[in-house]
């Protein structure tokens, strides 16, 4: 179930199946004149304190509120060393608990993992083995303050590594409004659709040159049959010396649903 590792490199930033020693690192894929258009932009001001304020407001404007969220989700997988897919089952207790689930094409269960403010746990079945590890293992690999907070968002759908210092922003020819912010890891773009401020595509661009990371996540198919605007498709490629593209389709997705978290490790699995 090689999707397991690519999943599960998309949501916990290179963690679950290997030792960071031996994660694959990835390549730029935006091309030079990208790069140097970001810079100039970076360059200009925005109008005024107040229109900077107004245009942050605008990126968080649709951030999705809920208690608990279930999904099932569609993965399929591009990279490297070819394609795989899966459907992953996952279940968020806002702010406390992301739990996940991970069948293969036959419906066999490959792992499961389980996240926590403090701790992040993987199981896998097929090889009866768990690994346990903190969250602040995760960011002493990736070098950014990636947190519970963090994934949970990226699940859902709200904007991540997000910044209120805008720097730029402007109207697109298709209407859409354009919106770069700075902050310390990365240079973000957020495109939003200007009608309803849904976010349509999110850019990040790592500030340290040397790194050259960048990841571009396009959002689509919006539904609002639960009463809150949430895509349903989102396609995302990460890059730095390879480049890895991912697609997620929800199949099924509701909020606010009574949930449980079943994840108890058998006595005669291995710690890893």
């Amino acid at each position: 179930m090689r999707v397991g590792y690519i999943f599960f490199c998309l949501f916990i930033f290179f963690f679950a199946c290997r030792p960071a020693r031996k994660v694959q690192k990835i390549q730029t894929a935006i091309s030079k004149k990208d790069t140097t258009q970001l810079v100039l932009l970076n360059k200009k001001a925005a109008d005024s304190v107040n229109q900077k304020q107004l245009m942050f407001k605008k990126v968080i404007a649709n951030n999705i509120d809920y208690n608990t969220f279930n999904a099932k989700v569609r993965v399929e997988y591009d990279g490297k060393e070819g394609g795989d897919e899966a459907t992953a089952f996952i279940r968020i207790k806002k702010d406390s608990l992301i739990w996940l689930s991970l069948r293969g094409a036959l419906g066999i269960e490959g792992f499961r993992v389980q996240v926590t403010k403090d701790s992040v746990k993987v199981m896998n079945l097929l090889k009866k083995t768990i690994q346990l590890r903190s969250i602040a293992f995760l960011q002493e690999m990736t070098e950014l303050p990636f947190d519970f907070k963090t994934l949970q968002d990226l699940i859902i759908g709200n904007p991540v590594f997000i910044d209120s210092n805008v720097v730029y922003y402007k109207m697109d020819v298709n209407n859409n409004l354009n919106i770069l912010m700075s902050g310390q890891y990365f240079k973000h773009m957020v495109t939003l659709d200007n009608s309803n401020f849904n976010l349509l595509h999110s850019k990040l661009d790592d500030v340290d040159a040397s790194r050259n990371r960048t990841c571009d996540i396009t959002l689509s198919g919006y539904d609002r049959s639960t009463g809150v605007a949430f895509s349903t498709i989102r396609n995302i490629s990460v890059a730095e010396r390879s480049k890895l593209d991912i697609k997620l389709d929800f199949k099924q997705y509701a909020f606010n649903q009574p949930l449980t978290f079943p994840f108890v490790v058998p006595k005669n699995y291995k710690k890893q």
